[in-house]
């Protein structure tokens, strides 16, 4: 199965919301599809040439974003699936980016604060409450949330699996996605190999 032309699926949500548990796990499922997928992670391109001279300021983050947006128009262009998981925390730069980027499927990443903050195994959201970090999105730096995403999922309850099932769902429905022949379920096998797969991952279903 293929994809006529590729897309972007944008996870925004607080820091330690499950963003790219949930950004390997859906890439996952589409990659069994036999689609062309990558995943542009915000931590891993900070650490990297491209993010690594970057602050935290408004202006740095906007940059940031922007260079994720790029990377994922070029994807797409190809006919990749490209997957952003970045917290991303500015409406009106999200809304930049939609207008920049020709397919744009915004996915919330509800997880609640109080549920982020426990999950923070880096314990940054600890040292920001404390005052050893500034900027910090959620602490002394806003986040604003999307008031009209193309979908909405919440971590505390839901399995990066689980919610990356969902996500297809939404993509099927919005057409961005062929439906699976026969209901649109994943066959049991490819269920178990996908579980497989996310385990060896670190994430646990």
């Amino acid at each position: 199965m293929a994809v006529r032309h590729g897309f972007t699926v944008w996870l925004t949500g607080l820091p330690s919301a499950g963003k790219s548990s949930l950004a390997s796990a859906l890439a996952a499922v589409i990659r069994d599809r036999g689609i062309a997928v990558e995943v542009i992670d915000s931590g891993k391109l900070r650490s990297s040439p491209l993010g690594a001279t970057l602050g935290f300021s408004r202006d740095d983050r906007d940059v940031n974003v922007h260079r994720h947006a790029f990377a994922a128009s070029l994807l797409a262009r190809n006919g990749v699936v490209a997957i952003v998981a970045a917290v991303s925390p500015y409406r009106a730069t999200r809304q930049a980016i939609r207008a920049e980027l020709s397919d744009f499927f915004e996915v919330h990443v509800a997880t609640p604060r109080e549920v982020c903050i426990e999950r923070d195994d880096k314990g940054l959201w600890q040292r920001a409450m404390k005052g050893e970090i500034t900027h910090f999105t959620g602490v002394d730096d806003p986040y604003e949330a999307p008031e009209l995403p193309e979908a909405q999922v919440d971590l505390s309850h839901l399995s990066p699996w689980e919610a990356a099932q969902r996500l297809v769902q939404a993509l099927e429905v919005a057409g961005r996605l062929s439906p699976r022949i026969g209901g649109g379920t994943v066959p049991e096998e490819d269920r178990e190999l996908l579980a497989q797969r996310l385990s060896d991952l670190g994430y646990s279903q």
